[in-house]
Order: C-alpha cells, then structure tokens, then sequence
C-alpha cells in the first residue's frame, strides 16, 4: 500500500517538472542489468543511457545532459576516477555518485572523488550478500538518484548557491521555499560540538576543517551517514586536512578535548557521563531514520549529558535525521545551527531542522566554521 502510494506521488512530481535523468557507467553487466531494470520501475526517472566504462561515458553525456550519474570506480580503458572531472566539465553541474565495493582502498578513492566534485558514494553488495543486502542496495540508490536529481532541478528552476536569489533567513522570513523561524542561541559557552550529515556531508566536513582546523580545543562529535570503511578513510581525510586529531570511536573512550570522533560505519555514537567522566559508547540499536549510524542518539544523548552547553550543526543530507535530536539539543537550553539551502547538496537534513523553527543560524557552508569559532569563542586556541 506505501509502496503504491509513493508511486503514485513520484508520477505526479513526474508529470509536473519532467523525469530525473540518470546514467550509468559500470563495466557489469549484471549490474547494468538490474540498475536498468530498478529505474525503469520509477515512474519519475529515466535511465538515458548505460555504459560499460568511462571513455564510452564521456562520448555521450554531453548529448544526453543526464541529471545525475552512476559511475563505478574499477572500470576498463577509463576508470571513474580519471573520467570524474572530464565529465564534471561536459555537464555543469551534473550529480555524480561513485559506486565501488566497500574495501579500504576503494573507500580512499570515493573520498578522494568527493574532493574532485562527485556528489556522493554508494557501497555495493558483495556477490555473496543476502537478497535483503541486494534490496538495500537498491532502495539507498534509488533514494541518492531522486534527492541528487530533485537538487539539482531546483537549481535549474529557481536560485543558484552563492547568488543574491538566495539570501540568508532572517526570523520569521522566508528561505528558499519552507519559512524559517531563527530562535535566541545558549548564553552558555559549549563544552562539546556535534556535526550530523549526509549526502554531500564529506564535502561540507573538508571545508569546514579547512578553515577549523586544531583552532578549537572542544571535542567534536561527527555522525556522517557512510559504511563501515568509508568513515575510517573520512577520519584520515579530516585529520589530513584540517590537522586535528580523528579517528573513529572506540566504545569506551574518554571524552577529550581537541580530539574528533567519527562514528564508524554501523554504529549509533552516545555518549554517557558528563564532564571530566564523559565515554564514548558504540551501539548497534535499531536503525533510526532508516539509519544506523544516526544523528539523533548521538544529539540526544549530548542533550542529557551536557545539557545547554552543546553546539550542534546539521549538514546537507537527505531526510530528516537529527530533527527529533536537534529538538531534544535546543529543548535542554543548548544551540544549533543548520547549512542553508542554497550551499546544501540536499536541504533534506537541514531544511528539517531549520523548517522546525529549532536553529539559532542558518547560514551557508563557507560561514559554518566561523559561526563554530564564534559560539566557542571560550575554547578556542
């Protein structure tokens, strides 16, 4: 009954703006196959074309301007990686998301192409994996395909990130499309900061530890969706980049300043305690949001723990993961923040929290780090 309802309402979006344009390029043939046939079931997208490596993937795009693509990372004559910013060039603005099996090194290259401009990454299912795997699969692909693809015809339609068509919210007014009500930040200095995200998150995390870096001595609590693997390398990628001190949690770990935890891949990140006898704790509890690892244990708990004295942020990201949290952030006197519309992949996350009247500040990614610096202006170097 959902399932033919949601159905329903993708043929109306369909009929209204046109269907979201999708290619592949991915050298299985089993794949191509069931991706063509899992698309073809989608009233509003469209598969304009699939292909088996790079080379033959640059040949067309520029013909077809797909919204968004699917581009395996291992691929003969030209992997994803050396195509990635020919095609990003071919179509701007197109929406890539790379598909690869979820190794470390694989992980390492998927991060590193969201350096390089794709939009998100997808782990595929081994070929011993369950039905139920293969059915996951299929459903987060879908899902990434329609919230990449929707991002990008808003774009077309309407304003463009970074242009006046976008200003900032101010209390009471309107953003983008929803209202936004700005509520009082804490007066209280935070003791911990918090940062949830998804698609796009890895993006927006890279520019926001650019301009961070070690400046902050709070300890940073990070809950991007991504398998186990990919946050392992995310953590590298941060320390790298911003000079700090990440890594995924452990269970059991102290608290500590200047220090970054990553909640690792199939794990809900909690912490339990307060003050100088705060732990970190890794559980593996229902999924949340469709989730797990999720934003909203971890805002809950900080919410119990530390009360007023939590900064938390929301990133791009699809859904609605840390609006219960966020609530339960603002609820306990603490202060959050979300990124704006126009600088967001996909204002799904933020737009859920932002839309709920539960944020001090609204602003776009590159104003994030400094609003963090502001706000713990008693903690920082």
């Amino acid at each position: 009954m959902k399932e033919g309802i949601a159905r329903s309402a993708a043929r109306e979006k369909a009929g209204a703006g046109g269907r979201i344009r999708v290619m592949l390029a991915d050298d299985s043939v089993v794949v191509r196959g069931l991706v063509t046939r899992w698309l073809a079931e989608e009233a509003d997208l469209e598969l304009v074309a699939a292909v088996s490596d790079g080379a033959l993937a640059l040949k067309r795009i520029a013909e077809l301007k797909p919204d968004v693509l699917l581009l395996d990372v291992e691929m003969p004559n030209m992997d994803g990686m050396t195509a990635l910013p020919k095609l990003l060039a071919a179509v701007p603005g197109l929406k890539v998301v790379m598909a690869s099996t979820p190794t470390l090194q694989n992980a390492e290259i998927s991060l590193k192409a969201m350096e390089l401009g794709a939009a998100d990454c997808l782990a595929k299912p081994s070929s011993g994996r369950s039905l139920e795997a293969a059915q996951d699969y299929r459903s987060e692909l879908v899902a990434k395909v329609r919230a990449l693809g929707q991002g990008r015809r808003r774009r077309q339609e309407g304003f463009r990130p970074g242009t006046a068509a976008a200003p900032a919210p101010r209390a009471g007014g309107l953003y983008g499309r929803a209202p936004v009500t700005l509520r009082r930040p804490s007066l209280l200095t935070p003791k911990v900061v918090a940062i949830g995200c998804s698609t796009g998150g890895p993006q927006a995390l890279f520019e926001i530890f650019r301009e961070l870096g070690s400046r902050i001595r709070l300890p940073i609590l990070i809950t991007q969706h991504m398998p186990a693997k990919f946050t392992t390398i995310l953590a590298e990628h941060l320390s790298r980049i911003g000079g700090v001190k990440a890594a995924e949690a452990r269970d059991g770990e102290p608290l500590l300043a200047e220090r970054v935890y990553v909640a690792p891949g199939e794990f809900h990140m909690i912490v339990e305690g307060a003050g100088m006898q705060a732990k970190l704790r890794l559980t593996q509890t229902p999924p949340e949001n469709f989730c797990r690892q999720a934003v909203d244990p971890m805002f809950r708990s900080l919410a119990k723990a530390f009360g007023g004295q939590v900064l938390a942020a929301v990133l791009t990201g699809m859904g609605q993961d840390g609006l219960v949290g966020g609530r339960a952030v603002v609820e306990a006197g603490g202060t959050l923040i979300a990124q704006d519309e126009a600088s967001s992949i996909v204002w799904g996350m933020p737009g859920a929290v932002a839309t709920a009247g539960l944020c001090a500040q609204v602003l776009p990614l590159g104003e994030i780090a400094r609003a963090i610096l502001a706000a713990a202006a008693g903690a920082v170097r």
